[in-house]
């Protein structure tokens, strides 16, 4: 008689926390690692879960994780000195002495815990606790066995961690578009000497969106539902973009206490969760979205005191906070920083916004109110991602939490379902609210950009309510876009208008997205490679590592006749669009593209036509024609030939060993997006961000998923650690891990090795 799969699955894994070996001793956690040091951690409750989790991260990533707690306790100035550079994985400060004033505002102001006291849902559910508290002894457990790691080992700023900094670490994270991406302007704002100096709207859109649009996150998200699959019953591709360096990165896991909970894939550094992965029936992954989740308050001055404003006719005080920050002097003394720092019930005032000025003058000031201000909730989200069986299990996780930070939700399961969901944490700001309240720059502002400027003089123009929402001042699910189909869903960080091109999204509140404008090229090069086809994970995987651009497609034959006879016209005509190391003249596009204007199209967008729309180069525009001549000139200057291949002019160096790899920016249009730096001496020396944690997922008769995976920059940060660089080799390879989610697989790694933490 054959013993049914789950209960040989339990067994075995039952047997790990019980074998002989541990006879009157249990492991807390067992850590099974397969190729690649991936670990697959069992144990019997949520707590010995975190604890393998903490342990098995911090053998990984231990200077990068205590980086970021080093940050989030406010005192990189103390021990790095004022002027350095900021973690921008954790905020937007410029440097170390404006994180600090940023992050010791926030601690002094006690939000966390006030977070962490509350019942869930604003609080943590009792398990995600129990998961952060077996983290933190992880974490120092590893801390106090001793440092591996020669980037910090020995410094004088390792400590041993509180579960305050992991919930302090998750609350940075939600607010990094919002006021983590503002904290210079937070921290440095002070009232002005004008009586009048309005903003430019036109600025503050072109700035917003060159921080929050494509820059250093990004990601493709595309589900293939039961009727476009050729066998089985759903295929999901996962491939975030995100920062290759610093604490932004994932890592990889599984997470198993047997007959309870089970999931596998990658999740930031430091949250003992999978945020992008899959069960056994069902898989997810997110992409970054449009929706604006900060928004701002004018509020008028009294004419006596800039630290007054009026509110309905009556005035309120401005709260008025120092904060002080501990700065290494260059002699190596301490000296006490402090900064006077100014809120209104909105939020904190700003005297910038993305950069630019939005001036305290002695008529108004500016007050920013941010939608995850209030966002612990995210932790309940992903524990109820990580046991979700389909994609209504999905969808109510999402909606009965609205923790999401700011991230669209793409999905598949075992009965064939393909959603899209944009449930996450929104401001209750609707059309009618912008209509009745924006001030003059909202007017502007708001339609080009979705960033609201509401009037702060009238308690009526304040953030709404949707029964169904979990918090007050947030859209209810009832209001966000979703759409569940059988054939396909997808997003490329456009608004959810175009999920599917046979089905367009629409209705939403301006505040999500956009609808009826120009797709990306990224974006069209996804609907045209998933529209009227069908995939298996093999042909999704084949689609992703293609390298297609979809801007040659469009415009490579039109740059061709802006030469004469030459290299530079034969490397365009011979290419083959692609961005694969073997594809020669590929640089010069790219260099090309990179230096296009902002249209280079005769033939403008037409909303009914999104995918084909706009086309065809204008071959006549100096700019264009310019664009190419810098390109050439580019690669002349790096000694590499207008024909060249990608190989020859793009890779990474890891302990000495140069690695190529294949992709492309954003801008061509490709989905294996690719973010390198141009070094004038050689071309793409090193990647910044682009393909991170990549899964693909398929589920079909067999009970155990089809999945396989791919961490590009590697597990670990360690240069000493073997798995510093291998998955780096593998993705210039174009290769792929299996996914070992199942016991029998596991169990069959020809790599597993086995540690039992006690």
């Amino acid at each position: 008689m054959r013993v049914p799969v789950l209960a040989a699955c339990v067994l075995t894994t039952m047997s790990l926390l019980t074998s002989p070996a541990s006879a009157g001793h249990e492991p807390r956690a067992t850590i099974r690692y397969t190729e690649h040091g991936v670990p697959h951690i069992v144990a019997r409750s949520f707590d010995g879960l975190g604890y393998g989790y903490g342990y098995a991260a911090a053998k990984d990533n231990f200077c990068e994780l205590a980086n970021g707690y080093l940050t989030l306790s406010a005192e990189r100035s103390r021990f790095l000195g004022p002027d350095g550079k900021g973690n921008d994985a954790l905020s937007g400060a410029r440097t170390n002495l404006a994180s600090d004033l940023h992050f010791q505002r926030l601690n002094d102001s006690g939000v966390v815990e006030g977070l962490v006291a509350q019942r869930a849902p604003q609080g943590p559910l009792p398990e995600v606790r129990q998961l952060v508290a077996g983290y933190v002894a992880g974490y120092n457990k590893y801390l106090a066995q001793g440092v591996t790691d020669p980037t910090c080992r020995g410094a004088a700023w390792l400590r041993p961690i509180r579960e305050l900094d992991v919930y302090r670490h998750f609350y940075a994270v939600a607010g990094v578009a919002g006021q983590g991406a503002l904290a210079d302007a937070l921290v440095n704002s002070q009232p002005g000497a004008t009586a009048e100096a309005p903003a430019d709207a036109a600025k503050i859109a072109a700035a917003a969106d060159a921080a929050l649009g494509t820059g250093d996150l990004g990601s493709n998200g595309i589900a293939i539902g039961a009727d476009a699959t050729a066998h089985g019953s759903s295929v999901l591709l996962g491939n975030p973009h995100y920062p290759w360096q610093g604490g932004r990165r994932f890592w990889q896991s599984q997470l198993t206490i047997p007959g309870r909970f089970d999931a596998a894939g990658a999740s930031l550094l430091g949250f003992p969760l999978i945020q992008i992965g899959h069960t056994a029936n069902a898989a997810w992954t997110h992409t970054v979205a449009t929706a604006r989740t900060v928004g701002l308050y004018e509020v008028p001055l009294s004419p006596d005191d800039r630290m007054t404003y009026l509110v309905d006719g009556k005035p309120e005080k401005m709260t008025s906070t120092t904060v002080h920050v501990k700065v290494k002097q260059p002699d190596g003394s301490l000296a006490d920083v402090g900064r006077q720092l100014y809120s209104t019930r909105y939020g904190p005032v700003l005297t910038s916004f993305f950069g630019t000025p939005v001036p305290w003058t002695t008529k108004s000031a500016y007050a920013v109110r941010d939608a995850n201000a209030t966002n612990l909730r995210g932790l309940n989200t992903w524990f109820q991602l990580d046991q979700a069986q389909d994609t209504r299990q999905i969808v109510r996780a999402l909606s009965s939490t609205l923790g999401a930070p700011w991230v669209n939700t793409i999905a598949t399961d075992r009965a064939g379902n393909a959603l899209y969901a944009d449930i996450q944490t929104v401001p209750h700001v609707t059309d009618t609210l912008v209509n009745e309240c924006s001030t003059p720059l909202g007017r502007n502002l708001f339609p080009a950009s979705g960033f609201s400027v509401l009037d702060g003089s009238r308690s009526a123009c304040g953030w709404g309510s949707d029964p169904d929402a979990v918090q007050p001042g947030l859209l209810g699910p009832g209001k966000l876009p979703m759409t569940q189909r059988r054939d396909y869903a997808l997003n490329a960080n456009d608004s959810p208008w175009q999920a599917n091109v046979k089905a367009p999204i629409t209705g939403y509140p301006r505040i999500v997205g956009d609808i009826g404008t120009t797709r990306s090229a990224r974006t069209r090069e996804a609907l045209l490679s998933v529209d009227g086809k069908t995939f298996t994970p093999d042909s999704m995987k084949r689609l992703l590592f293609g390298d297609r651009s979809r801007m040659a497609e469009l415009a490579a034959a039109d740059a061709a006749k802006l030469c004469d006879a030459g290299p530079a016209c034969a490397a365009l005509t011979a290419w083959d669009h692609r961005y694969t190391l073997d594809s020669r003249g590929s640089l010069l596009f790219e260099q090309f593209v990179l230096k296009l204007p902002p249209n280079p199209w005769k033939v403008a967008f037409d909303p009914k036509d999104p995918v084909n729309t706009p086309n065809t180069l204008d071959t006549d525009n100096p700019l264009v024609r310019k664009a190419f001549s810098d390109a050439v000139a580019e690669l002349t200057a790096a000694k590499l030939p207008l024909d060249a291949r990608l190989a020859d002019g793009q890779a990474v160096t890891r302990n000495g060993e140069r690695i190529p790899i294949h992709g492309a920016p954003h801008a061509l249009g490709v989905l294996n997006v690719v973010t390198p730096v141009w070094d004038p001496a050689k071309g793409n020396a090193e990647v910044v961000h682009g393909t991170s944690f990549v899964q693909v997922v398929g589920f079909g008769r067999d009970r155990c998923p089809d999945a396989s995976t791919l961490l590009t920059y590697s597990q670990s940060t360690d240069p000493t650690s073997p798995y510093f660089s291998d998955q780096t080799k593998l993705f210039g390879q174009g290769e792929w891990v299996r996914g070992r989610f199942c016991e029998r697989d596991i169990m069959s790694s020809p790599a597993l090795r086995v540690v039992r933490l006690r």
